[in-house]
């Protein structure tokens, strides 16, 4: 079933994150958090448990940036990541979306987006 984000959710979103190794995202928890809250966000959850999950932001109307999507390791290829990406979009069907994956997601992503340059830099760096 996938549902709107509680602020409930953070703690098994936090397990997801600290699985796939995003270990600033977990250090710095108050700030996920808030990011959560503010942002679009939806769970998949299967039996009380969050297994999956995606946060986006969005201006409604051209932009749909998705800034995490995650599926529990044990429950991959079923689904999941799609269904979520889908729900999102359907909210917002004028917008393109956007989103970075890393080396080990790139071939997932493939088929469905086509690839674009950008740049990254958090505020700390020159």
């Amino acid at each position: 079933m996938i549902r709107a984000f509680r602020t409930a959710d953070i703690d098994q979103i936090q397990a997801l994150n600290k699985a796939e190794g995003w270990d600033n995202l977990v250090a710095r928890h108050e700030q996920t958090l808030h990011s959560w809250q503010h942002s679009v966000a939806f769970v998949m959850e299967l039996e009380n448990e969050v297994v999956a999950c995606i946060r986006a932001l969005t201006d409604g109307y051209v932009s749909l940036y998705v800034c995490e999507l995650i599926v529990r390791k044990d429950v991959r290829g079923k689904g999941y990541a799609r269904a979520l990406l889908d729900y999102v979009h359907d909210i917002y069907p004028s917008t393109r979306m956007e989103l970075l994956a890393t080396a080990d997601s790139k071939d997932y992503y493939t088929p469905r987006f086509r690839p674009f340059y950008g740049f990254r830099r958090t505020y700390h760096e020159n």
